[in-house]
């Protein structure tokens, strides 16, 4: 129970690794760009109330590992984070502006996953587990399911 977050509503470990990487892949992220890059990236996680876990500036792309809550979808907390740095740093670093016109910092898109000390293992034995005792119609197979969804 230590690691758990709380609010007034909720208790949560909701944890995500997300990257994203620079517009053409150029490696521009280094220096003070790289710097000032991650002091923007503090500064929208603390605003949303999200936790950085660990993190990397690497010269053309971005890993963070944080902690949400429950209220921040990954995708706004995303945008955030890109919308925020990208408009900060084409307006500070005018040698940005020459590689990138059109105010787009970084490529579209993302990559996201969730972390946690559950697996899907874990949980699949947990319901087992809550449901020897009862037979009822309607019990799915997680192989049942995944064929179900690719038909």
């Amino acid at each position: 129970m230590e690691n758990y977050r709380k609010t007034s509503h909720a208790t949560f470990d909701i944890k995500y690794h997300i990257v994203w990487i620079t517009k053409y892949r150029r490696s521009v992220l280094t220096g003070v760009i790289a710097e000032r890059t991650r002091k923007l990236i503090r500064m929208v996680c603390k605003s949303n109330d999200v936790e950085i876990l660990s993190g990397h500036v690497s010269k053309d792309h971005i890993h963070l590992l944080v902690s949400v809550p429950p209220h921040l979808s990954v995708s706004k907390l995303v945008q955030y984070l890109k919308g925020n740095t990208s408009h900060k740093l084409l307006m500070e670093y005018k040698e940005l502006n020459r590689q990138y016109w059109g105010r787009h910092l970084w490529a579209r898109g993302y990559f996201a996953a969730t972390t946690g000390n559950v697996t899907d293992e874990v949980l699949m034995e947990y319901q087992e587990s809550r449901d020897r005792g009862t037979k009822e119609v309607g019990q799915f197979q997680y192989n049942q399911l995944m064929q179900a969804v690719m038909l």
